[in-house]
């Protein structure tokens, strides 16, 4: 993450030491000042400086926004250089030998007929996907990676009515514009609303998960809707992102992490919706389903 209050809090600091310069300048000590002030700054501004640059010190991390720090908004996941966290073994698991062609087609073909979902999105888009995250469905157990899939095709089915909707139903007529977002503010004539298997929403994701995939997020959030592996490469990305690390905590909590809103009593039957996909395509895959199916 980008620390967004660090030029406000060095401004204050950069004009205490204006103030000093001046006072040692007037009893001549001008030469110490500039060898003071030099240190001074290097010591209070590496993060700000070297981070612009992504060339940060030797014990610190280079965010995958180019930013230096510690901890695991920096050294976690998309590090670039520096003292990366590891990222978890993975366990060998073939993630189209689960997602098969009966698997998949006998969740898109539930969707009618006229459905602009049924010709963007594809098996082979999946699969081109997955091959950018590493991790997805392939640690821990043989049958962690069966419940990870079942998860993510649960919610992609609940959020697409089984892949019938590419763009989220009534979406443009909807505003998803944080404009208190200033890192990733709104464009001109364009929405942000749901599109794609996980209807990613708002500039705060669009414009990030562009920066990941490599795509102009915010100036062009339509082609989550016209690029079908861009699409599904978008949905993995905030999978991988918010979702990915609950999914041992049950069923339940990757639904809080998708949309809390639904939760506690919010959406009871979006929950159960949910947990039933889930259930089902555990059954399918051949695992147990577990515990906390619901939030």
């Amino acid at each position: 993450t980008v620390p967004h209050n660090i030029y406000l809090l060095t401004l204050p600091l950069i004009y205490l030491l204006y103030i000093k310069m001046v006072a040692l300048i007037r009893v001549g000590k001008s030469t110490l000042l500039t060898i003071i002030l030099a240190g001074i700054l290097a010591g209070a501004l590496p993060e700000l400086v070297m981070g612009q640059n992504c060339g940060c010190a030797a014990n610190l991390c280079c965010s995958q926004y180019g930013y230096c720090g510690t901890g695991n908004d920096y050294c976690g996941k998309g590090c670039r250089e520096g003292p990366c966290f590891a990222s978890p073994s993975t366990n060998g698991v073939s993630v189209a030998n689960i997602v098969t062609d009966a698997f998949f087609n006998g969740i898109i073909n539930q969707a009618p007929a006229n459905c602009a979902g049924k010709s963007f999105y594809t098996r082979a888009a999946f699969l081109d996907a997955a091959n950018s995250y590493p991790q997805f469905g392939k640690v821990g157990s043989t049958d962690d990676s069966k419940r990870e899939i079942a998860a993510f095709f649960a919610h992609a089915t609940h959020e697409t009515g089984h892949f019938c909707y590419i763009d989220e139903i009534n979406g443009a007529s909807k505003n998803y514009c944080d404009k208190t977002n200033t890192r990733y503010p709104c464009k001109p004539n364009k929405n942000y609303y749901g599109r794609g298997p996980l209807q990613l929403s708002w500039n705060y994701n669009y414009g990030p998960a562009g920066e990941a995939i490599k795509f102009d997020g915010l100036n062009n959030p339509e082609i989550v809707a016209t690029d079908r592996v861009v699409s599904f490469k978008s949905a993995l990305w905030f999978w991988m992102g918010s979702v990915h690390s609950v999914i041992s905590q049950g069923f339940g909590a990757t639904t809080r992490a998708i949309n809390s809103i639904e939760c506690n009593g919010g959406n009871p039957s979006a929950v159960n919706s949910r947990a039933q996909y889930y259930t089902q395509y555990c059954n399918q895959l051949g695992v147990a389903p577990g515990d906390k199916l619901t939030c």
